[in-house]
């Protein structure tokens, strides 16, 4: 047992959120997302299941342990909405209020059309699939540095 962990992170996510690196990305995907197809070209090459967990509820226990890059402009990037680009759906809003409060600062969420995500989710370091039900529920999110 560890003090302070969240009970999300399973002993595989931990040993993943601390061998990433600066820079590295973390694709945070849903329920409808081809994790396995994807996860096979990821550093990794493997997926950490979240079963009964949506992507907000990760996102808030993963982002208490991991910092978002500020190097960066966008260091959380959504998938977009097909045929609606611009579309901001609930998943999205509440996703930035997660990001904000685990970062204590206002973030910028950027956004990949869905072919762009997938391929940026197969150069990501690992897939975490939730059992998110809503539709688009897919985030990268961009490991960040802690400054003593």
């Amino acid at each position: 047992m560890l003090k302070n962990v969240p009970p999300i992170i399973n002993p595989r996510l931990l040993w993943i959120l601390s061998s990433m690196g600066h820079g590295d990305d973390l694709a945070l995907v849903d329920r409808n997302f081809p994790a396995h197809a994807v996860a096979d070209a990821t550093v990794t090459g493997e997926v950490v299941h979240l079963d009964g967990v949506n992507a907000t509820e990760a996102a808030r226990d993963i982002l208490s342990l991991l910092p978002l890059d500020t190097f960066v402009e966008t260091p959380v990037v959504r998938m977009e909405v097909v045929g609606d680009p611009a579309a901001v759906l609930d998943v999205h809003e509440e996703m930035q209020r997660v990001v904000e409060l685990a970062e204590g600062r206002p973030v910028a969420l950027g956004t990949a059309e869905r072919h762009a995500f997938y391929a940026a989710a197969r150069r990501a370091y690992a897939v975490v699939q939730t059992t998110e039900d809503r539709p688009y529920g897919c985030f990268l999110l961009k490991k960040g540095v802690i400054f003593d």
